[in-house]
């Protein structure tokens, strides 16, 4: 959906075993991710991918599990995530809870093991698409520990001493907003890929993706609009192409006089979400954000 595929990527000769993944019909890839997607799962390798929010690297994810028709498992990373609670969790307060209200039988505690999204991957049968999303919101020694997990492929379960072995090696989908640097070992060890903001070329063929069916003039004109509010300076936050489809979808439906978007921007709020650049884009535009429909 947000990377592009245009041109050849002068590697026309890859062995057909080596390409797994090419996009999928909602998500536009280039030959450079595409490379990058096929090197890391030939490797075995987690995929380090970086971009502007809502250039699709998230998004990149389920389009690899639902191109090699995988499971997909999601491990949102929080600035309380531990790399161990990915592999799994000892329920103590369920326990506890049986234990004086319920007839449980609180003495197997396997009954209060909650696989994480990490164990669950290494549990499973089958090879799944593991997305780590927003690494770099974790600790400073979030990605080593996470790295330690994923050379190891394998866990105990202390509280049962359960020794869990990875049945198949995930693809390991990593996402990073650049909050903070990631350490050089966690790097040494991934493929990385870093997803540009797509052009105006670009951007119209991920907009007919979603609106398949918008007129050539309106797409053009929204388009411009929009690489036009990116390009106000001072902006503490650009629109991003989600926020674009957001706009064209609010155009649409609301059945406002689109010829005029070229001097009007009806909807702004679905594009610019902070006061700071509101007042920046009202003054660029001369004021006018809103527009009723006559």
């Amino acid at each position: 959906m947000f990377g592009k595929k245009q041109g050849k990527s002068g590697f026309e000769s890859l062995s057909p075993g080596f390409i797994r993944f090419s996009g999928t019909d909602r998500y536009i890839t280039s030959p450079a991710l595409e490379q990058a997607v096929n090197a890391a799962i030939a490797l075995g390798r987690p995929l380090l991918v970086k971009g502007e929010p809502g250039t699709g690297k998230t998004v990149l994810a389920e389009h690899i599990a639902e191109a090699l028709e995988m499971r997909l498992l999601r491990w949102q990373v929080k600035s309380t995530s531990r790399a161990a609670d990915g592999l799994y969790v000892y329920d103590t307060v369920q326990r506890l809870h049986d234990s004086r209200f319920g007839d449980a039988d609180v003495g197997d505690i396997e009954r209060y093991i909650r696989l994480g999204p990490l164990g669950e991957a290494f549990s499973s049968d089958e090879q799944v698409v593991l997305l780590i999303d927003e690494v770099d919101k974790g600790d400073i020694e979030f990605p080593n520990d996470l790295l330690y997990e994923l050379d190891r492929m394998a866990f105990d379960v202390v509280e049962t001493g359960r020794h869990v072995a990875a049945k198949q090696r995930p693809i390991v989908i990593v996402t990073s907003n650049n909050e903070k640097e990631l350490p050089d070992a966690f790097l040494r060890r991934c493929v990385f890929h870093y997803i540009d903001f797509p052009d105006p070329e670009l951007m119209a063929r991920i907009v007919r993706v979603h609106h398949s069916d918008i007129e050539s003039k309106l797409l053009d004109g929204c388009i411009a609009r929009f690489f036009e509010l990116r390009a106000i300076q001072g902006m503490r936050k650009r629109p991003s192409t989600s926020e674009l489809i957001d706009w064209i979808a609010a155009l649409r439906r609301s059945g406002v006089d689109t010829s005029k978007i070229g001097l009007q921007l009806p909807f702004l709020g679905t594009l610019v979400k902070k006061e700071q650049d509101l007042a920046l884009v009202q003054a660029a535009v001369g004021g006018g954000s809103g527009h009723r429909r006559r």
